[in-house]
């Protein structure tokens, strides 16, 4: 069984048990959160729409942390115009814990 849910404007691919990073989340660590589902398959099919209006999915914060760095680089020929920016992005581990229909 799994469920797609709903976070920053991204949505996710999750089942039970699964570590997923999600943008940045307002929570400490060891503390739980519950997600907007989209859609939950499973046994008895995919359901979507009206069918998960009550579907939950909940999980606990593992950790919170920036990405690698990534390299922002900005050109501009015979100009003599070069910029050069590094960027972490923070987000959310959280360890998804129970999908609830």
């Amino acid at each position: 069984m799994y469920a797609i849910i709903d976070n920053g404007n991204k949505q996710y691919k999750v089942a039970e048990g699964d570590i997923v990073k999600v943008e940045k989340l307002s929570a400490k660590e060891g503390e739980s959160v519950s997600f907007n589902v989209v859609m939950v398959a499973g046994d008895d099919g995919i359901k979507v729409g009206a069918d998960v209006a009550n579907a939950k999915v909940s999980g606990t914060v593992v950790k919170q942390a920036k990405d690698k760095k990534i390299i922002v680089f900005k050109y501009k020929a015979k100009k003599n115009e070069r910029k050069k920016q590094g960027h972490r992005q923070p987000f959310t581990a959280v360890k998804i814990e129970k999908i609830e229909l």
